[in-house]
């Protein structure tokens, strides 16, 4: 980074924000905006002039899915010989919604995003919003600084010390047991239906949501039926905080 933006970001209004997020990302950002949107929650979203709300969800999307390419590169080499479906299973203990959701506060992530308290329940706060930013900020980085930095970013100060992949691996985190015994516990019903898939989206991929007392908790979709069942489950186990 050229030394005069340098100064200008460490002396500017944003200059607390900057040397905060420094300490706990490692170096200084070189936009911005983009990484305190990371950290903006949909309760505090902006109204742009074209109507559309300025929040961290376009970002997060954007994060969700290159942490997932990082994950499954990183999951491909380290077993080289494991199937297909062994290795989503890995991927979704990696990336579930409550593990990011302890990564985020561990990397001090929660001092950070902006809310409306007074909107935002205790429990979206705890089972959501850490995870949520946590993505959006990996887009983030990935717009400013690109995948290859992004990449080296999530190995180097994310997995490599925080996440022990053989401890994970011995870790059952069967959702869709989970989810089942849950509402056999408390009386519902629970279905996984197939639905259709959007428009433009191949044959192939299965689109799976679970119903608990006929209300939709949560989808998944993947080109492995049991596979899409089980991010459908996962997403429903969030939801219902279970």
């Amino acid at each position: 980074m050229p030394i005069l933006k340098f100064y200008k970001l460490y002396f500017s209004p944003q200059k607390e924000f900057v040397r905060n997020l420094r300490n706990v990302i490692g170096y200084v950002p070189g936009n911005v905006s983009l990484y305190q949107m990371a950290f903006r929650h949909r309760s505090m979203a902006r109204v742009l002039k074209n109507g559309s709300r300025s929040s961290n969800e376009r970002l997060e999307f954007l994060g969700d899915a290159v942490l997932g390419s990082v994950i499954a590169e990183l999951l491909f080499k380290h077993y080289p010989y494991r199937e297909e479906g062994f290795l989503t299973e890995m991927r979704s203990k990696i990336v579930n919604r409550a593990n990011l959701n302890q990564l985020a506060r561990k990397m001090g992530f929660d001092k950070f995003i902006q809310f409306d308290q007074k909107s935002v329940s205790i429990q979206t706060k705890h089972n959501s919003m850490l995870g949520d930013a946590f993505e959006a900020l990996i887009g983030a980085i990935y717009l400013d600084r690109g995948y290859n930095f992004t990449r080296e970013f999530l190995l180097n100060r994310i997995v490599k010390p925080h996440i022990d992949i053989h401890t994970l691996e011995l870790t059952e985190t069967n959702f869709k047991s989970k989810l089942i015994e849950w509402c056999q516990r408390h009386g519902k019903d629970v279905s996984f239906e197939l639905t259709n898939n959007g428009d433009g989206e191949s044959t192939k991929l299965f689109t799976v949501q679970v119903l608990v007392e006929g209300e939709s908790k949560g989808v998944g979709r993947d080109y492995n039926k049991k596979n899409a069942e089980k991010m459908a489950a996962e997403k429903a186990c969030e939801m219902l905080a279970i």
